[in-house]
């Protein structure tokens, strides 16, 4: 049997869900830093490592890191290889949304790390 590693599970709406939820709290994550920086104008060294050195900060950090790791592996997920004949590799996406050009207009959201002549 051939499982492909880099899902997180075998639910798709598992993946979809777990981006979501890491989405959210990152964003709170980033909001509250941001608003804690925008209270505090006269900010020093001692009073933001006096934040971080709270067990609950220490803790929201820890949930922000890992929630980034989540997101960005169920995101790479959605990366895949194409070889192409000079022995490089691209980036596209699983799932190319239809826009305006016809099929051409996809060579554009290709990132090539290789050489766009190849993809034909």
């Amino acid at each position: 049997m051939v499982t492909n590693v880099t899902n997180l599970s075998r639910s798709g709406l598992y993946d979809w869900m777990a981006q979501r939820v890491s989405a959210v709290l990152l964003a709170v994550y980033v909001l509250f830093l941001l608003g804690y920086l925008i209270c505090n104008p006269g900010l020093t060294y001692a009073d933001w490592q006096g934040l971080f050195a709270q067990n609950w900060m220490r803790i929201f950090s820890i949930l922000a890191l890992v929630a980034l790791s989540v997101h960005a592996w169920v995101g790479m997920d959605h990366l895949y290889r194409l070889p192409d004949s000079h022995g490089a590799w691209q980036v596209c996406h699983r799932c190319p949304l239809p826009v305006p050009g016809g099929l051409r207009s996809g060579h554009v959201r290709v990132v090539c790390l290789g050489r766009a002549d190849s993809l034909g």
